[in-house]
This record gives C-alpha cells, sequence and structure tokens, in this order.
C-alpha cells in the first residue's frame, strides 16, 4: 500500500526552493509542462533522492464528448514511464467541443469545464474513463473541479456522481477540497454533503489550493493563501477517512519559501485534527494506497459495460458545443444558463488566455507594453482558441498586423519580426527571450 504524505505542485518557478524544502514527500508535475526526453534537473534530483513525482494533466478532455486522443494517452503514458510514478492523474471536465461529432466548428476552451450531471455525460465519462485505463500503464485518478456556472437539468449530486463514476470503472478519486468551497459559494452546493455522498476508499490523495472571493463569486486562482474554510474542507475529510495523500498547489504570485512552508504545516494540523476527531492517528487507518484499485476487491469495472452510442455522445457533444460556442465565440447563451455567470466565465477564460499566451510568448508583453493585456483580451472576445496557446499566440499577433489595430512604428515592426520568425516553415520556438526581448528590455 502506497502512501504519498504532504506533497507540494512542482513548478519551475520554485524549484529550488522545493528542492530544499523540508517535509515534502513527493511532487506534482502539470504533464503537459514536462517533456519525457529533456526532464527537468531538479525533478530529476528529487526522483534520486526517492520522492514520487506524479504527473497532473490538464488538457485530455475525459469528459469531451469524443472519445479521448490516442496522441494525448500516449503522451501522459509516457511521462508516468519517464518520471517512474506510482499513478497519474487527470480531471472531470471538458475542454474542447465541435467537430465532426456534431457538424459544428471546433471549439477549445483552454481551461477546465464542468460536465453535465446527466445519466448521457455519466455514461459518456465512464467509457472515456476506461479508454484512459486501457492505454495508461499506472492507476488514473480523476478531479472533481472547481465551476463557476451549473448546468440546467441535472440529475445527480456531485458526490453521487462521483460515487457512481468510481463504482462503475474503479477510478480513483482525486479530491481537491478548494474546489468543493469553490462550489459551495458559486453553485450553493455543501462539501459535507458532497464528502458523505462520496466512496472515501477511492480516494486517490487530496489537492489543497488558494483563491480569492469577488462579487459574490470565488475564483479558484492557485495564486492566493489557502483560506480557512479550505481548510476546515480537508478537517472534515480527514475526520472521514485518512488520505494517502495531500498536495499543495500554487501556480503563480508565488510566496517566500517560509509562507509555502507555513501553508504546508498548516495543512498537516488540518489534517491531524481530523485525524483526532475520527479517534485514531492520521496513520492507524489511512485510505487505499495510491497504487490500489479503489473499489477493485468488489469487482468494480471488471464486466463488459455497453459501448456508448453515437447518439448519446452527439446529444452530449451538442450541449456541450453550445455552451463553449456562448462562451469563446460570442453565441447565443443556451437555454436554463445564468446569462450573468456565463459571462463571468467568458471573461474568465479570456483572461486566462492573455496569462498563459503572455507566460509562453513573453515578447509580446514586451513588445505591445501596457496594452497587451486589453488588446488580447479583445481579441479573445472575437476569436476563439482553435489550436492551443501556441496557435492563440500566433493568430493574436496576425490579427494585430493583419487588422490595422497597430500604428506604424517600432511596436508594429518587431510584432512583425517576432511573427514571422514563429510561423515560417521552420519557425523558431515560441518561448525566447532572443533579439526582440532583449532589445526591449535594454530600451
Amino acid at each position: 500500500m502506497t502512501r504519498l504524505g504532504t506533497g507540494i505542485g512542482w513548478r519551475p518557478e520554485i524549484a529550488d526552493a522545493v528542492e530544499r524544502m523540508p517535509g515534502v514527500d513527493w511532487v506534482e508535475a502539470v504533464a503537459e509542462n514536462v517533456c519525457p526526453g529533456h526532464l527537468p534537473e531538479s525533478l530529476l534530483r528529487l526522483r534520486e533522492r526517492g520522492v514520487a513525482v506524479v504527473p497532473h494533466g490538464v488538457s485530455l478532455g475525459l469528459g469531451d464528448a469524443d472519445r479521448p486522443d490516442e496522441g494525448r494517452l500516449a503522451a501522459l503514458a509516457a511521462r508516468a514511464e519517464v518520471l517512474g510514478s506510482p499513478l497519474v492523474t487527470e480531471h472531470i471536465a471538458f475542454v474542447r467541443a465541435g467537430g465532426p461529432l456534431t457538424a459544428t466548428p471546433r471549439l477549445e476552451a483552454g481551461h477546465l469545464l464542468p460536465v453535465p450531471r446527466t445519466r448521457d455525460a455519466l455514461d459518456v465519462l465512464c467509457e472515456n474513463v476506461r479508454i484512459a485505463q486501457e492505454s495508461l500503464p499506472v492507476p488514473l485518478a480523476v478531479e472533481n473541479i472547481a465551476a463557476l456556472i451549473a448546468w440546467p437539468g441535472e440529475e445527480m449530486t456531485e458526490g453521487q456522481f462521483l460515487y457512481e463514476l468510481a463504482d462503475r470503472t474503479g477510478v480513483r478519486l482525486l479530491i481537491d477540497v478548494a474546489n468543493l468551497h469553490t462550489n459551495h459559494v458559486n453553485r450553493g452546493e455543501d462539501p459535507a454533503r458532497a464528502l458523505a455522498e462520496l466512496p472515501l476508499e477511492a480516494i486517490a490523495y487530496v489537492h489543497v489550493a488558494g483563491g480569492f472571493e469577488r462579487d459574490g463569486v470565488w475564483h479558484d486562482s492557485h495564486a492566493h493563501p489557502v483560506p480557512r474554510p479550505v481548510l476546515d474542507i480537508l478537517t472534515d475529510l480527514a475526520s472521514r477517512v485518512a488520505p494517502s495523500g495531500v498536495l499543495l498547489e500554487r501556480d503563480e504570485n508565488f510566496p517566500a519559501p517560509e509562507e509555502l512552508e507555513r501553508e504546508l504545516d498548516a495543512i498537516r494540523e488540518a489534517v491531524e485534527l481530523g485525524a483526532r476527531r475520527r479517534g485514531a492517528t492520521a496513520r492507524d487507518v489511512p485510505a487505499a494506497g495510491a497504487g490500489e484499485t479503489a473499489r477493485g476487491a468488489a469487482g468494480a469495472g471488471t464486466s463488459e459495460p455497453p459501448a456508448v452510442g453515437d447518439a448519446t455522445r452527439q446529444r452530449l457533444g451538442l450541449a456541450q458545443a453550445a455552451l463553449l460556442s456562448a462562451l469563446v465565440a460570442g453565441t447565443p447563451v443556451p437555454e436554463g444558463f445564468d446569462r450573468v455567470r456565463l459571462g463571468v466565465q467568458a471573461r474568465a477564460l479570456a483572461a486566462k488566455r492573455a496569462d498563459v499566451v503572455a507566460k509562453l510568448a513573453p515578447e509580446l508583453p514586451l513588445i505591445l507594453g501596457a496594452g497587451y493585456r486589453s488588446a488580447f483580451i479583445a481579441h479573445a472576445q472575437r476569436h476563439p482558441m482553435r489550436g492551443g496557446y501556441r496557435q492563440d499566440a500566433l493568430d493574436f499577433a496576425e490579427q494585430l498586423l493583419l487588422g490595422g489595430q497597430l500604428a506604424e512604428g517600432r511596436a508594429r515592426r518587431e510584432l512583425r519580426r517576432w511573427w514571422l520568425d514563429r510561423s515560417g516553415p521552420a519557425p523558431r520556438p515560441l518561448s525566447r527571450l532572443g533579439r526582440v526581448g532583449r532589445s526591449l528590455i535594454g530600451r
């Protein structure tokens, strides 16, 4: 039985601090940011010390109406193998919609969006999870997500939905207590009820993260300290079962290492408090190990289920395409959705695209200066993503150059040079502080 212990999300910005941090038993790395042939030296050193590394996927789209892409599954499997990971994780979310299944334009969200808690969506999700399980060399765990919006006509609570998913597939669960708090604020859902309905033995490990509230909406930012309500939910979970592992997520706005260590201490204290309430130490009653199938002893997920028909996938696909189109392409809001919340979600998606492109192509904010963010958000509201964030950066630059928004001058010349360097037959790497970046920094 594998026990993970206390961990932290590994990010390049805090790699050195994580290596020196006391009491870190394991780390989690965003799978898409790790190249199997060129592992970061920091991760290699951690592995040599016996620190487990878990790849955490964000783009597989297990909740998509389409079946999982074989190439994405192979890439996730390769990362698990090269890292020697005890398991891999992904999200219960859809990230793209449209295409041949629905005869509608192919759209990408660039973010994790909630699947409807309906029988159709559950059937599709279960089949997609089984396909992923068959393609991966280690067990799979799937994470509940934070949501700003709720689907109309849902047939199950979050806890019921997760219970059936685990029961039918044997998949492990990655429970994010910060996401339970987000859904409490944004959707009025009771975290205690969700925990009470979960198959506790299916929990592989737990995420903890910070966020902020604005105008009655909780934003799961991963860029703020962990608030007390999230720690309280962690304590509630630990009072019901001893989690195999608990991990602190932080994706940006990184504080000093000492503050991260204090947050890890607060997480340990919350788990210990829950253990005392459970009447045992955290080591006395462990959850199922990360390397075990959660419900395998009961035979869950072992019988061959009937294949999901194309009609079911098409119904789900049309619903997802209509929602995503409203969010990223400005089409009418589907019936039954909260228009205000959809507006908040649409703005959040555009802002996220701006932030990710700025990290991926740091030359763009240097070239455009203070006007970068407003220009990109205006672009995002008119032009959906069509091929990932790299293509998004190129499309943004092309639209500025062709649309006449950028007057003649140094910025336009530098942007044209940057775009030509990266869109030709032999494009240069996108994220590179090269000649353009150095010349602007020096001015």
